[in-house]
């Protein structure tokens, strides 16, 4: 197939600085939860994402001193000399494949813990350490910040000796740089402080020491929040984020701008954004510089990648969370294969395991962050020995997955589907508010399927022991799902009660009727509970969400969606109860009681929705689990996020018939042992 030629744009060289990118795409900075403690993985990472076409490819956030240390979590160093060799594994890597290197230099400022240097938190000013109380951080003084100013610069020169192409200035995401532009953790008095041109000197002392460092051979860019979403109290893109623009205007080589205060709103979820959700915010930067923007917005359409470019938005196509999804995204667009796309969903699940520091993960992308500790590429698996068949019951995310997996190796492949529609939860998740882009889960893996011809799909084709023994698959894979509980055994409340009048999000989907007001009780705390209650509260219901924890939907903190949903929630009128667990339900009311004081109160109820744990379908695997070669995945083993089904199946299917080996461990030397 051959490109389609409105597409060409996009694989276009532009020149940034003293150097000059292959294409339009670009790989903005994202952290991978490997840091400096596993560089080999994050080398591999960075590689398979130029192999996959990406013309620029940017590290996750490097620290310049021990100052700005963000343990637990996965960040990259450059403290000194012995730095350098293993962040020129990661330059190596890219440079392997054509593409341009990055590297975002970083200091948090108020946001970096120090809980492994143990030294104090700078700050423009005496502050509360954010996010990492009880610390406080201390304000820089005028010999502080001609440290900090050569910090940046020896992080530089040792980011070219490793091999860089693009140094970055970081000025977004509330970090020190832009803790000394924003009025709001800003209140000096000296000449960092008062003025924009004030608050801004340090920035702007920044790009020419970085410059005069390396800039004879790097370009320079910036990473600037041109809106922190705080109104006129801060920095915002019709006021001080246009006119930081105007000063600095041709001082970097490239503009990476953004929307920030927090990481929560650049990139936020697709329940809350669409697609190029900050082109309002940034399109004026390309008229106040000659030199290169790039923005992100979850790109996966190249006709919408097209239009930023020829509207004038930015040159280049910005991306983190659609390079995760597919790192072959361009390399598809080039090939006229964009119907193939692994499209990002917009669920945030790679942020979670950012939050939660741990290594990377995606729902769409099972084999990312297993580049180098298992060798998988996304691309290319190795076929199967033998000529085998395989039956996969279920069409969920857990057996479109394995069916997929198992026919790219080979094996001959039936996928039996109990209902007429394919994907599971996937199908039914994704009509609730904000989460139509789940859908793409299924949708993907069906147009991979429909591309195979090992493949056979039946659909309204339920299965029993019996009907499997007749086939003699020589596998049979069980992704059966699960049912959520009636019981009310979740998180926090784990002793099983008597609600015989209940309703289930199973039962929501069924097409239950509903007579409110309505109680949801929600001991599950992800998305289930939250995305119910605007459901029926956009439905015309009074909605009571009651949850045992102090927020709605707790676990979504990490997803950085709390607040979004909280804000929803209260907007559309919804009455929060936290901290209380649904203890019984009567004829018109549900009694809630206090977790902290047990007093109970009784909340009128037509309906009680129970969004609480939920139980495998495991029924099968009962009749089945002393057949050989039987297994289960997904959901009807343990259930679990779409993204933990999908990388249980994919996992079975590439490893059937190796051995199961753990996977590799970056080990480092120690001395005298």
């Amino acid at each position: 197939m051959a490109m389609d030629p409105r597409h060409a744009i996009l694989f276009e060289p532009v020149r940034i600085g003293p150097v000059t990118a292959p294409n339009r795409f670009y790989q903005t900075p994202h952290a991978t939860g490997f840091g400096w403690q596993r560089p080999q993985s994050g080398a591999a990472l960075r590689g398979i994402k130029a192999e996959g076409g990406w013309g620029v490819v940017c590290t996750e956030y490097c620290s310049i001193h021990p100052t700005s240390d963000d343990s637990p979590h996965a960040f990259l160093t450059l403290w000194d000399d012995d730095d350098i060799a293993p962040l020129a594994a990661t330059a190596d890597a890219i440079h392997t494949h054509g593409a341009l290197a990055g590297i975002e230099l970083w200091h948090g400022g108020a946001h970096a813990s120090n809980r492994m240097t143990r030294l104090p938190t700078l700050a423009p000013q005496v502050q509360p350490a954010l996010f990492h109380l009880p610390t406080t951080a201390r304000a820089m003084d005028l010999a502080d910040i001609r440290a900090f100013r050569g910090w940046q610069r020896d992080a530089a020169r040792r980011a070219k000796q490793a091999g860089f192409d693009i140094v970055y200035v970081y000025a977004g995401h509330d970090y020190l740089p832009f803790q000394y532009l924003s009025r709001r953790s800003n209140t000096r008095g000296d000449a960092y402080g008062g003025s924009l041109e004030n608050r801004a000197r340090l920035l702007r002392e920044m790009l020419e020491d970085t410059r005069e460092a390396v800039g004879d051979t790097c370009a320079v860019a910036i990473r600037l929040a041109v809106d922190e979403l705080h109104g006129p109290d801060g920095v915002c893109a019709e006021a001080e984020g246009r006119e930081v623009v105007e000063m600095l205007a041709d001082l970097p080589d490239l503009w990476d701008v953004n929307i920030a205060g927090a990481l929560g709103n650049d990139s936020k979820s697709a329940r809350f954004s669409g697609e190029g959700f900050q082109e309002d915010y940034i399109r004026f930067v390309k008229g106040l510089t000659s030199k290169p923007v790039v923005s992100v917005g979850r790109f996966t359409s190249p006709d919408r990648m097209v239009e930023q470019i020829r509207k004038g938005v930015q040159d280049f196509i910005g991306a983190a969370r659609p390079s995760i999804a597919d790192p072959f995204l361009p390399a598809k667009i080039r090939a006229g294969r964009a119907d193939e796309i692994r499209e990002c969903i917009g669920c945030n699940i790679c942020r979670a395991a950012n939050n939660e520091a741990v290594p990377l993960r995606c729902t769409q992308n099972p084999t990312m962050g297993e580049e180098w500790r298992r060798g998988w590429h996304p691309e290319r698996i190795a076929a199967y020995p033998r000529r085998e068949t395989a039956l996969v019951v279920g069409a969920g995310p857990a057996g479109l997955e394995a069916a997929l997996t198992l026919a790219r190796r080979g094996l001959e492949v039936t996928l039996a589907e109990a209902s007429r529609q394919l994907g599971g939860r996937v199908s039914r998740e994704s009509t609730l508010p904000g989460l139509a882009t789940w859908a793409r889960v299924r949708d993907w893996r069906l147009t991979m399927l429909g591309k195979l011809p090992n493949v056979q799909i039946y659909r309204e084709s339920r299965m029993a022991a019996d009907d499997i023994a007749d086939l003699a698959p020589d596998h049979v894979v069980l992704a059966t799902g699960s049912h959520w509980r009636r019981d009310g055994v979740g998180v926090v409340e784990m002793q099983p009660r008597q609600f015989p009048r209940a309703l289930t999000p199973d039962d929501i989907f069924a097409g239950a009727e509903i007579i409110g007001p309505v109680v949801i009780h929600d001991d599950e705390h992800y998305f289930m509970g939250g995305a119910l209650a605007e459901k029926l509260a956009r439905a015309g219901h009074p909605v009571t969400l009651v949850t045992p924890y102090p927020q709605v939907s707790g676990w979504t903190v990490l997803t950085d969606e709390q607040g979004f949903i909280q804000e929803r929630l209260m907007g559309l009128g919804v009455t929060i109860l936290p901290q209380h667990s649904v203890t019984e339900q009567g004829a018109t009311h549900a009694r809630a009681t206090c977790l902290t004081t047990g007093q109970a109160r009784d909340i009128a109820c037509g309906a009680l929705i129970l969004v609480t744990g939920r139980l495998p379908d495991d029924r099968l695997w009962q009749a089945l689990q002393t057949r050989p070669n039987t297994v289960r995945l997904g959901d009807c083993l343990t259930p679990s996020s779409i993204a933990d089904a999908v990388y249980s199946a994919h996992r079975f299917a590439r490893l059937l018939g190796e051995p199961d080996r753990p996977p590799r461990r970056e080990r480092p030397a120690h001395e005298g042992i």
